[in-house]
């Protein structure tokens, strides 16, 4: 059965048992502490993934690979970052408490579960896993009444998600007869093998897991969930969640429904193209910083459904890159709008950036180099992740896809670059607070990251292009 495949998930699974533990004897003042036992539980677990041999345990339910590896080590980045900015504003906002870091490593653990699926059982448990952690930190700011507002939106619409997720995979293993990844390949070697209710399935589970990347027309839930939740945790829903989901949707239409392209890849162009077209058109006129964040994040996503569309190595290599650019992007950027914090309560308003540059230079350069690199201007991270899901369409013959994107990116610019001339060009409002550490090393980390990448892109591409080329086997 080769268990030891697993040992990542299980030490990260039996730390967040003994986390738990330790929270509960030790109550009032435990949150830090288990916040930091659980950074040292993603350090121990991103060794293991690191150091395991590759192989398919568990009679063909769980598999590892180069791009199993790739995709839990970002799930791992981003769990840690997030919970780096959940420090001090978890305690400003009195929601200190030690369930929070317990929450996030069991849903790190559905998420390292559901990138290692190669069956649709494990796919579905793992991917539940993941959810009811997300549902309850949506609603951890209990006593908020937009928080509790934001749970119960994002638990009905996900609930509704699942629903149609489990149809999906109902169909399919009726008219496949399998739930394995391999098996289904094997059967579906030839599309003329595939009946018309296992297209159905296919559709079906497409639209389960493009509810969870918060593509259009499934991301509803997007805009509210993020304003509504406590901004440590919607970093947290904007980075590991969404690499995850993605990874899964690469898995699941390489591996066992890759032979059928032509019959999905239809429906990912749609996804893709609406997805662009909302998050550039629909951002425009948002005041609020973290809902114009949440229509960015269902235009990024849109962008990297580009490369899944194109259904090639090249394709998958293109949104690999994309993810690791987007995971420091995105963790850099909520850095950043956790540092808006004025007399000793958050702001979320974009005239609330009004002349930072004047009052506050470090921070406000740091917000221009994630709104320029979101925007996709060179030579920042942003740049290279567009560029290579761009070529890969454009070399598999997709032109449409690329025009709209490059289209669809030039509208984007506008709100990004409207929050670098609120700060270097308006008039100077009331200082911000001074910024925590914490927060200033994560905002310095993924800056620099931001910034440099093209001095050092040929590793990443690389391992990138490795964990694509196994999903082709």
């Amino acid at each position: 059965m080769n268990w030891a495949l697993a040992l990542p998930e299980i030490v990260l699974a039996a730390c967040g048992l003994l986390i738990l533990v330790i929270g509960v004897l030790r109550k009032s003042d435990s949150a830090q502490l288990c916040s930091m036992l659980t950074l040292g539980a993603f350090l121990v677990t991103g060794l293991l993934v690191l150091t395991r041999p590759g192989g398919i345990g568990y009679y063909g339910q769980f598999t590892v690979d180069s791009f199993a590896v790739l995709t839990k080590l970002l799930i791992l980045i981003g769990a840690a970052l997030s919970l780096m900015l959940s420090f001090d504003y978890n305690d400003r906002q009195g929601i200190a408490r030690f369930e929070y870091p317990v929450l996030i490593l069991f849903a790190t653990v559905g998420m390292m579960g559901m990138v290692s699926a190669s069956s649709l059982m494990t796919l579905y448990v793992a991917l539940e896993l993941q959810s009811l952690a997300l549902y309850v930190l949506a609603a951890f700011a209990r006593d908020e009444l937009r928080s509790s507002e934001a749970g119960l939106k994002y638990f009905v619409l996900g609930a509704l998600a699942s629903g149609l997720l489990l149809y999906g995979i109902s169909l399919v293993y009726g008219f496949s007869g399998t739930m394995d990844f391999g098996v289904l390949a094997h059967a579906l070697g030839s599309p003329a093998q595939a009946s018309a209710g296992l297209i159905v399935g296919v559709v079906f589970v497409i639209v389960g897991l493009a509810f969870k990347i918060s593509a259009a027309p499934f991301h509803m839930w997007t805009p509210d969930v993020y304003e509504g939740s406590p901004t440590s945790v919607t970093v947290f829903l904007a980075t590991a969640p969404k690499v995850a989901a993605m990874a899964l949707l690469l898995r699941v239409m390489a591996e066992p429904f890759g032979h059928l392209l032509a019959s999905w890849q239809l429906v990912i162009e749609v996804v893709s193209i609406a997805s662009m077209v909302l998050g550039a058109l629909a951002a425009i006129g948002q005041t609020n910083v973290k809902r114009l964040m949440a229509y960015s994040s269902i235009g990024h996503m849109g962008y990297a459904l580009i490369g899944l569309a194109v259904g090639t190595p090249l394709g998958m290599r293109g949104v690999l890159v994309y993810l690791i650019v987007y995971i420091f992007m995105s963790a850099g950027t909520w850095a950043c709008i956790i540092a808006m914090r004025r007399q000793g309560l958050a702001v979320e308003k974009i005239e609330d950036l009004s002349g930072l540059a004047r009052t506050d230079p470090g921070l406000a350069l740091a917000f221009a180099i994630f709104m320029f690199s979101m925007a996709g201007i060179p030579p920042l991270s942003g740049f290279f992740g567009k560029l290579y899901v761009f070529l890969a369409a454009v070399q598999s013959g997709l032109w449409t896809l690329a025009i709209i994107g490059v289209l669809t990116s030039v509208v984007g610019s506008y709100y990004y670059l409207r929050i670098v001339k609120v700060m270097y060009f308006d008039a100077p409002g009331p200082a911000l607070d001074r910024r925590p550490s914490m927060l200033g090393f994560v905002a310095a980390v993924t800056g620099v990251f931001t910034l440099f990448f093209f001095l050092f892109p040929g590793p990443l591409v690389a391992a990138a292009g490795t964990a694509a080329s196994a999903l082709f086997g």
